[in-house]
């Protein structure tokens, strides 16, 4: 494989069906955990909720954005680790696919430590870590066969991820080095709080993320970029939304909720994996697609449509968790599977109406 040679937007098509995949998979093996009747592929699929949305999904989804800014033909084969393995766990070999996405969560990998390489700098290196942890994530999952186990390296993956690529975009402000020296802080307590989570304590993990929560809530441009128009108004109030869901979820877990068992596990894992980290999937749509697929993505104000019904229906889960009440746990659910729908609806519709203007 020519290591000069990239892919053009239209062979990166397939790897987003892939994920597409992957993401539906994932969302009904999750309405299987909770009762409701769906094909019998994701009922087997159940266990693997969180590995497939968790590691799966973004696996393809950042280690796609990864490769193209790379530049490199070789990096693709990370995202299509992942989404090969998302099918075979969908297909009901879940060993072979925790093998594949340990493999593609590998060369993802790989693939940060030579961003690091082209770019030293903090962000590069918060990168390189959370892509370390997704490796040793699905490698954890592999050996012991059960992807509960690797849900604190999970959390490192898409925090580091997050806070990494947040970190980039500090850089427009003043310096601040007290910030600077906090975030290096957070880190090393991250690495600390997520080995003492695999040994079975979560409350430290729970601490420092309500830590990062509070960093990037007074750090991250998005404060500043809340009181100007359009896009930036609308992607900086996705972020602050799911900051504030992230000290939610750490909130509910000082309590000790995400240990297995736990009766308010699913309000301090779905805080966190849904009204967080997805928040940051529709806030980053209109700036990532267009720069992965080479399309126009025209700003409307339809784009805060998913992100309402996203953080309403976390909401409504979360309550249902903490009050036990499975109906509304289960509307919660149903609300967050419509506010992803949506947001690919809106996705579309918006490209469509960037070619007209462009045929124009």
């Amino acid at each position: 494989m020519n290591p000069d040679f990239t892919l053009p937007p239209a062979a990166r098509l397939p790897l987003l069906l892939l994920g597409l995949v992957v993401l539906v998979g994932g969302v009904l093996a999750g309405f299987a955990r909770l009762g409701v009747i769906v094909p019998m592929m994701a009922v087997q699929a159940a266990g693997s909720h969180g590995a497939l949305l968790a590691a799966i999904f973004f696996g393809v989804v950042i280690g796609l954005e990864r490769a193209v800014a790379l530049g490199s033909a070789f990096w693709y084969l990370a995202p299509l680790g992942s989404g090969a393995a998302g099918v075979l766990v969908l297909t009901g070999y879940s060993d072979a696919g925790a093998i594949l996405s340990t493999a593609g969560a590998t060369i993802f990998f790989a693939a940060s430590v030579r961003a690091l390489q082209k770019l030293p700098a903090l962000f590069t290196v918060t990168l390189a870590a959370g892509a370390l942890a997704a490796a040793l994530g699905s490698f954890l999952w592999w050996h012991s066969g059960v992807a509960a186990t690797a849900v604190p390296l999970w959390l490192a993956f898409l925090l580091l991820t997050i806070a990494g690529e947040r970190l980039e975009l500090t850089r427009l402000l003043p310096p601040r080095p007290a910030a600077r020296k906090f975030f290096v802080g957070l880190l090393l307590a991250l690495v600390i709080a997520v080995c003492w989570a695999l040994a079975g304590e979560t409350r430290p993990l729970s601490g420092v993320m309500l830590a990062l929560a509070a960093w990037l809530l007074y750090y991250d441009i998005a404060r500043h970029n809340a009181a100007r128009n359009g896009l930036p108004r609308f992607v900086a109030i996705s972020l602050l939304s799911g900051y504030v869901m992230l000290a939610l979820g750490a909130s509910i877990g000082l309590t000790g909720a995400f240990a297995p068992g736990h009766p308010w596990r699913d309000a301090a894992l779905h805080s966190i994996f849904l009204g967080f980290v997805f928040a940051m999937v529709i806030g980053h749509a209109p700036l990532v697609f267009p720069a992965v697929m080479r399309v126009r993505i025209p700003y409307h104000p339809v784009f805060y449509l998913p992100l309402l019904l996203l953080q309403g229906s976390v909401v409504l889960r979360v309550a249902g968790s903490l009050r036990a009440d499975g109906t509304l746990l289960r509307a919660g659910a149903e609300g967050s599977a419509a506010a992803l729908a949506v947001l690919i609806v809106v996705l579309l519709a918006r490209v469509a109406a960037g070619s007209r203007k462009v045929a124009l």
